[in-house]
């Protein structure tokens, strides 16, 4: 039986060559890198630009598609991914919250993930897939020579129920297609792996 052709993964690491014990060089160069973070800007900057949230149609989508189509993230303050280090939290209670880095000649962020939380001041202080992701993406940057500016946004309006907020949080993730939400990582060939 022939084997259907499958994308390649654009990031994959190449099996160690005679060191065994050392870890592998990432397989991406700039270009790779520039591409991925462009085709994520290309999909998402509609969606920035938006002043006005789409009117979408409750009948067909329900009261989430047009609760998701109201929040604009950039509205929201950005906080450095280390703000779980300070004593206070600035945020406590349930939240979903945004990860984004701002490349460099991009005129938008790139929406790297979307979470939901009950307690928005503990959720980043344990461990986390994204923060595996974003440590990989950091260092991805670093080992390209591009600058990596990312940051967390926390919105707090959300329905305190579980079963609500994370239907909120799908409608979201269907819609910007951030390419950390295990959700999409197949959609933009995501090369950052948590361990």
């Amino acid at each position: 039986m022939p084997s259907s052709p499958r994308q390649g993964n654009l990031f994959e690491q190449p099996a160690p060559a005679s060191h065994e014990n050392e870890p592998a060089e990432l397989a991406l160069n700039w270009q790779q890198l520039k591409s991925w973070q462009e085709r994520i800007h290309s999909f998402q900057s509609p969606l920035f630009e938006s002043d006005s949230p789409r009117q979408e149609q409750s009948s067909l989508f329900g009261s989430e598609q047009a609760e998701a189509a109201r929040v604009q993230p950039l509205s929201l303050k950005p906080l450095p991914l280390s703000f779980w280090r300070w004593p206070q939290s600035p945020h406590q209670g349930a939240a979903l919250y945004w990860v984004m880095d701002r490349p460099a000649g991009l005129k938008h962020p790139i929406l790297l993930y979307i979470g939901e939380t009950m307690a928005a001041d503990r959720r980043w202080k344990g461990e986390h897939d994204c923060k595996a992701y974003l440590a990989a993406y950091q260092e991805a940057c670093m080992h390209c020579g591009l600058s990596c500016r990312t940051s967390i946004r926390f919105w707090g309006d959300v329905p305190r129920a579980t079963k609500a907020r994370r239907q909120l949080e799908q409608t979201l993730i269907r819609r910007w297609q951030p390419p950390f939400n295990k959700e999409t990582r197949d959609r933009w060939a995501t090369p950052f792996q948590a361990d």
